[in-house]
């Protein structure tokens, strides 16, 4: 009898006090405040790091960086998240998780506040341009000058960028604060996923954690929506606004050399991320238990006893102090026996593979929508905050309640996961018949007669009625010509004058210009290029449709598939298999998918631009048809290979249902005796409780 009080006693107190728990069911309140705060935090990181993939185009332009580098600079938030995320999951599980959550969040506010640095100490941003502004004139020099040797050897360098900043700019790499800033916003944000889902899986009623978990992945989803939008505003915005003379800007956001006030944003979201630190100060390390979560060293009868009993609705588990020996002792073994089910293993690497496909997508789906539709980076970070985001948190929140309303099984939320994300899988195949063509482009796309088929190299861009001209081939200041074609540069174009000045300037007898039945020379070019066809402008409301569409199905299975993973481990590995879950998935996709997707997408790029102190700089301009085909092509083909590891998965859980029922049916008959043995022993702890009601004390240890 000392033994099993002792027992008892380290575990649990009781209590047994009506007015903590009127209502059996009903959520604590301390756990509402929780689900609140995590659901703001989940908001807050959800949107700082919708807000980086809404400034990938601003940021490659800013820094004249190619896709691959922006693709490392955002996999450095998971690079983040691999630091630390296994100590964090294992060990801080065990310690206050409410207020380790908190110092996370101010890690992430101070990490994205780093990223806005270069705006401040970086000069002001120089457009590639060959047009002279001048306000008190409307004539500007011919943009066609006479050649000469002199000027053809020291052509090939942009003559609009001055040579004295090169020091002060190839000095240092400014994208490195962006870099190192968003390592810490990873290091900020591990503890939120692992440590707050299994506080709330630990408190909340079973029933009802599903329902709950799928409520703050929704509200995670919702972060985006307004993470999107803010990109879109600060698109819109010159990056140096308040320090120009916007009249003197002569690019709008639709061109390729714009770039947006990025940073605004950054200062927005650290903000944003710093106040949903401050709930979770106030939060205690534990809550009530509910009973069904009991010690498993309490029996059965002493288990439906306490149900029974009136006042006995919680239970808390007291506040022991953590031993750090111990639990750095047991890591590897507990470690091993996570990784030992095979279950959680095949779910792993068929989380890995759709994550890889899922991140590598979503980054760089603004971009495409840019470069393939011809729409500007505002507009297309608007549509997927109000068109795409939406129907995906939709489906989150409806899967949910799938979920709960007809309790789904591992199988059956396996089934339900499965089926959803093959058919968003069939309709995406609809994608590669929703493309555009090339944008015309002289010397690029078309030759100067017009005519299609040419393979661009430098050379090309050079042609009898330019040769004339001292032009650069690496400028890129693109003019749209009468004839529906746009030609790289004003001099390219063969132009001899202009008129006007600065957004309103038009070009004159331009040489390379060719329409039927039309003198060459007599025609005019605008700055900027052709807008695309009215066919490629039809065809996107019918991608956009499909888009919404797919997203919605392939998310329905979202929080089924996300329950199959907490459902299939022991209760107490729960903390370190979501964070070994996040670890793979960030490591072996969030790191991965940016760079090769981006190295992937760099292969398609027609012309680059380039840095003022020399090198390659952005791309400019990209063959959208040999875009769609690698970018839809490599989403696809990995969604493809997570299908075959399912079907393995599927396998491996029949067979561990099959070996739980074959256990259940063996032991059945010596478990119900067990049960006898211990009955004695419950009617004892049964009089102990009881005894409860005549202590003062409340709160006693059983």
């Amino acid at each position: 009898m000392k033994k099993m009080d002792h027992t008892a006693t380290d575990s649990w107190i009781v209590d047994n006090n009506p007015d903590s728990s009127t209502v059996k069911n009903s959520c604590h309140p301390n756990l509402k405040m929780f689900l609140a705060a995590l659901s703001f935090a989940y908001f807050a990181k959800a949107l700082s790091g919708s807000y980086m993939k809404s400034t990938i185009t601003q940021l490659e332009r800013r820094f004249d960086i190619p896709s691959y580098l922006i693709g490392i600079i955002d996999g450095s938030f998971e690079i983040g998240n691999l630091l630390v995320i296994a100590f964090v999951s294992y060990f801080c599980a065990k310690l206050h998780r409410p207020k380790i959550i908190a110092i996370g969040c101010i890690l992430m506010s101070f990490g994205t506040f780093l990223i806005a640095m270069p705006h401040f100490i970086i000069g002001r941003y120089k457009i590639e341009t060959s047009i002279r502004s001048s306000v008190n004139s409307t004539n500007n020099l011919s943009p066609c000058p006479a050649s000469s040797p002199e000027s053809l050897r020291a052509g090939d360098r942009p003559s609009i960028l001055p040579s004295r900043g090169c020091e002060k700019e190839s000095s240092v790499s400014m994208w490195i604060y962006v870099l190192v800033g968003n390592i810490l916003r990873g290091i900020g944000e591990t503890p939120v996923q692992p440590l707050g889902i299994s506080y709330i899986d630990d408190y909340a009623q079973s029933d009802n954690a599903a329902l709950y978990i799928g409520c703050v992945q929704t509200i995670s989803i919702i972060g985006p929506v307004f993470g999107y939008l803010l990109g879109s505003l600060c698109a819109k915005i010159y990056v140096d606004i308040g320090y120009v003379d916007m009249e003197t800007i002569t690019i709008t956001p639709g061109d390729a050399r714009w770039v947006g006030a990025w940073w605004l944003g950054y200062l927005i979201a650290g903000a944003i991320t710093l106040m949903s630190a401050v709930p979770f100060w106030f939060l205690p390390k534990s809550l009530p238990m509910p009973v069904e979560k009991h010690d498993t060293n309490c029996t059965p009868e002493q288990t439906r006893f306490i149900k029974d009993s009136p006042g006995l609705k919680h239970m808390f588990r007291p506040e022991e102090p953590a031993n750090l020996h111990l639990m750095a002792s047991e890591f590897v073994p507990t470690l091993k026996t996570l990784l030992g089910n095979p279950v959680y293993t095949i779910y792993l690497c068929v989380t890995i593979v759709q994550f890889n496909s899922l991140i590598g997508m979503v980054t760089y789906k603004p971009k495409y929508i840019e470069q393939h539709y011809g729409q500007s980076a505002s507009k297309a970070n608007f549509l997927m905050g109000m068109i795409n985001i939406p129907a995906v948190a939709l489906g989150m929140f409806s899967g949910g309640v799938v979920m709960k309303k007809y309790k789904l099984s591992i199988m059956g939320a396996a089934k339900f996961a499965f089926g959803t994300s093959l058919l968003g899988y069939f309709l995406s195949l609809l994608f590669f018949a929703m493309g555009c063509e090339n944008a015309k482009v002289a010397g690029i796309t078309v030759s100067y007669s017009g005519l299609g088929g040419l393979s661009y190299q430098e050379q090309s861009l050079i042609s009898d009625c330019n040769s004339d001209c001292s032009c650069t081939s690496k400028e890129w200041d693109p003019v749209c010509g009468e004839n529906g074609i746009t030609y790289v540069s004003p001099c390219l174009a063969g132009c001899n004058s202009s008129t006007g000045s600065g957004k309103n300037t038009v070009f004159n007898n331009c040489k390379c210009l060719v329409v039927a039945n039309t003198q060459p020379g007599n025609l005019t070019a605008s700055l900027g290029q052709c807008p695309h066809r009215d066919s490629c402008e039809k065809v996107f409301p019918y991608f956009l449709a499909m888009s919404v569409l797919s997203s919605f199905i392939i998310s329905l299975g979202g929080t089924p598939g996300f329950m199959l993973l907490v459902r299939c481990i022991k209760p107490e590995l729960k903390s370190l298999a979501l964070g070994i879950h996040t670890l793979a998935t960030r490591t072996l996709a969030g790191i991965p998918a940016p760079i090769y997707f981006g190295a992937i997408i760099d292969t398609t790029c027609l012309k680059w631009g380039y840095k003022m102190c020399g090198g390659r700089g952005a791309c400019r301009i990209y063959d959208t048809s040999a875009y769609r085909r690698v970018y839809l092509g490599l989403t696809l083909g990995l969604r493809t290979v997570s299908f075959f590891l399912c079907i393995l998965g599927f396998a491996l859980i029949k067979r561990h249902i099959r070996k739980e029922e074959k256990h259940v049916l063996t032991n059945g008959s010596a478990e119900l005796e067990t049960l006898r043995k211990e009955e004695n022993s419950s009617i004892h702890c049964e009089q102990f409780i009881l005894a409860l009601d005549c202590n003062p004390d409340r709160e006693t240890r059983l």
